[in-house]
C-alpha cells in the first residue's frame, strides 16, 4: 500500500469537503424544521393528521435513500412540462437542489420519530404546572414543551447529524462532486480504490469526530444541573 498516494488522494479529496458540509448543513436544518412539523402532527389529537404523518414516515423509512434520490432527480424529469408550467423546473433540473431535497425529506422522517418520542417524554407534571400558570396552546409548546423536548432529543438527534454526513456520499451518484464523487473520479483515473477510499474514509471520520465533539459540548452547556460538583469542601462554595 502506497502511503504517499494515500496522502496525495487525501489532499485532493479535501476539495470536496466544503460541498459535503454545505449539503449537510442545508439538508439537516431543513430536515429538522420538517421533522418538528411531522412530530407535532404525530402527537395531534386529529386522527387524519396522525395518519398522514405516519404514512409519510412509513414510506420514507421503508424505502432506500438512493431510490428516493433517483426518483427526485431522474423521475421528476418525466414531468418536465408540468414543472415548467409551475415554475419549478429550474429547481428540479439542478442536482444540487434535488440532493438537498432528498436528504431533507429522508432526514425529516427519521428525525420526526426522535422528536415524537421526546415530545411524549415531557413530564405531565410540568405541563400541568404551566397550565396552572395560564399557559396553553402555542405558548405552552413554545415555552415549555418544545424546549424540554429538544433538550431530551439532542443526544439522539446528534446521531442524525452524523448519519446525514454519511448520507451525502450518495448524491455522488447524481454527478455531485463532494468527497465520494471526487473519490470515484480518482478511482476511474488511477484504478486504486483501496488507497482512495482509505483517504475518503479518513476525511469522513475526522468530520464526524468534530461534529460529535460539538454535539457533546452543546449537550454539556444545556445541562448545567447534571455537571459534576465537588463532593468535598465547603458546600456553600461548591459552585464557585
Amino acid at each position: 500500500m502506497d502511503t504517499l498516494f494515500i496522502r496525495d488522494s487525501f489532499l485532493q479529496l479535501l476539495s470536496g469537503v466544503p460541498l459535503t458540509l454545505e449539503l449537510t448543513a442545508f439538508a439537516f436544518l431543513l430536515g429538522l424544521m420538517l421533522a418538528m412539523l411531522i412530530a407535532l402532527m404525530q402527537v395531534s389529537r386529529l386522527r387524519l393528521v396522525r395518519m398522514l404523518a405516519g404514512s409519510y414516515v412509513f414510506v420514507i423509512r421503508g424505502t432506500p435513500l438512493l431510490v428516493q434520490i433517483f426518483l427526485i432527480y431522474y423521475g421528476l424529469g418525466q414531468f418536465r412540462p408540468t414543472l415548467q408550467s409551475l415554475g419549478l423546473w429550474q429547481f428540479f433540473r439542478e442536482a444540487y437542489w434535488c440532493g438537498i431535497l432528498a436528504l431533507s425529506l429522508n432526514g425529516a422522517a427519521y428525525g420526526s420519530e426522535v422528536l415524537r418520542g421526546a415530545l411524549q417524554s415531557v413530564s405531565k407534571r410540568e405541563i400541568e404546572a404551566a397550565k396552572a400558570c395560564g399557559m396553553s396552546g402555542f405558548l405552552l409548546y413554545r415555552r415549555i414543551i418544545m424546549p424540554l423536548a429538544l433538550r431530551q432529543a439532542l443526544p439522539a438527534y446528534g446521531n442524525e447529524l452524523i448519519l446525514m454526513v454519511k448520507a451525502t456520499s450518495l448524491v455522488s451518484i447524481i454527478t455531485m462532486m463532494e468527497i465520494t464523487g471526487i473519490a470515484a473520479r480518482l478511482i476511474s483515473e488511477t484504478y486504486r480504490p483501496v488507497e482512495v477510499f482509505i483517504a475518503a474514509g479518513t476525511i469522513y471520520l475526522i468530520i464526524n469526530f468534530l461534529l460529535t465533539r460539538v454535539v457533546s459540548m452543546l449537550d454539556w452547556w444545556l445541562t448545567p444541573h447534571l455537571r459534576g460538583v465537588p463532593t468535598t469542601g465547603n458546600p456553600e462554595h461548591a459552585n464557585d
